[in-house]
């Protein structure tokens, strides 16, 4: 059975628009998958205490047979291999970063693994573009519209659209 999956994608090093292509060419060849959906893509001002450059971040919709860990397991794959992602600054700059967000409206809670994304609701550049493609999705665990929770949202963050 097919489950509809949201993947943020997110970067702030090298070529940013050419690696959220890249990226989104390489979600799509993922087995048993397909995108279904894009956002525009977006600069947006980078979130946390480490100073960095402004991310290019966009939502794609995934078609997908995959369950929620081997989509996840798959997605970490292309960070490391397609993009040389090393993990040594928390929050740090990065050519590719691949968060699942939502995975139809499973809620999951393991180690490694939890969705809904669990600051889906507080982050405006997750929320706009996800908001673009899918604003009456509701987040099962608030229950609330994408729409709803974009529009409630206190954030001095900056979303531009491209």
């Amino acid at each position: 059975m097919e489950t509809e999956a949201y993947i943020a994608i997110g970067s702030n090093l090298g070529n940013r628009e050419l690696n959220l292509l890249q990226a989104i060419a390489e979600v799509g060849r993922l087995p048993e998958s397909r995108v279904t959906a894009l956002s525009s893509f977006y600069e947006t001002s980078p979130v946390g205490t480490v100073a960095q450059d402004a991310f290019y971040n966009a939502v794609i919709r995934l078609s997908t047979r995959l369950d929620a860990r081997s989509l996840l397991i798959s997605m970490l794959k292309i960070e490391d291999d397609i993009f040389k992602r090393v993990r040594t600054i928390h929050q740090g700059p990065r050519r590719m970063d691949l968060d699942l967000l939502l995975y139809g409206d499973r809620i999951i809670n393991e180690e490694n693994l939890v969705v809904p994304h669990p600051r889906l609701a507080e982050r405006r550049f997750v929320l706009q573009p996800l908001c673009e493609i899918a604003p009456d999705l509701l987040h099962p665990l608030i229950g609330k519209s994408v729409h709803e929770l974009l529009d409630s949202l206190k954030s001095d963050e900056t979303v531009v659209k491209l």
